[in-house]
């Protein structure tokens, strides 16, 4: 696997994934109905996707830096658990560090809480709906980057899929 930054070309690949994700089925899928990753927010943003050696993409993160907050991330449904999420956001955490970020806020996805616990984000407060696309309130985090030349996270090794 490698993670290397996303260009305007991978926009496509990116919103297929966004689309496809079983996590926002039914009450959630509002959020994502015509979302689109554009080649426009790939160059303005900091984002970066995990390919395998075929170049299929397993993931991806979007990290605004200006205020600081992981504002995408997404692993294919089925590598899910493989340790995908972990590695991307340890590549981030990384990244905001080296820009002079000490924490990166996260609106947490509601199923996706006890991932950013179990990679460190600790809870800072609710972030209230915003009808239409959000219906319901969502759990922040802030995930601490650690002090320069530090490691964040381990990530753990990958399991096969």
């Amino acid at each position: 696997m490698t993670i290397r930054r996303a260009t305007a070309r991978d926009a496509k690949r990116l919103t297929r994934l966004v689309r496809a994700s079983s996590a926002y089925e039914g009450p959630y899928a509002p959020m994502i109905a015509g979302y689109r990753v554009g080649p426009d927010y790939i160059e303005t943003h900091q984002v970066f996707l995990a390919v395998d050696p075929g170049n299929r993409v397993l993931g991806f993160y979007a990290l605004v830096l200006d205020p600081p907050e992981l504002d995408l991330l997404f692993v294919a449904d089925d590598l899910q658990g493989c340790g995908i999420g972990r590695l991307l956001v340890a590549h981030m955490t990384d990244r905001a560090r080296a820009a002079g970020v000490d924490g990166v806020r996260v609106v947490s996805h509601p199923p996706a809480e006890g991932f950013y616990r179990s990679v460190g984000a600790r809870y800072t407060g609710t972030d209230a709906a915003h009808p239409p696309a959000v219906m319901w309130d969502r759990p922040e985090f802030v995930l601490p980057t650690g002090p320069v030349g530090s490691t964040a996270l381990t990530p753990p090794a990958a399991q096969p899929a």
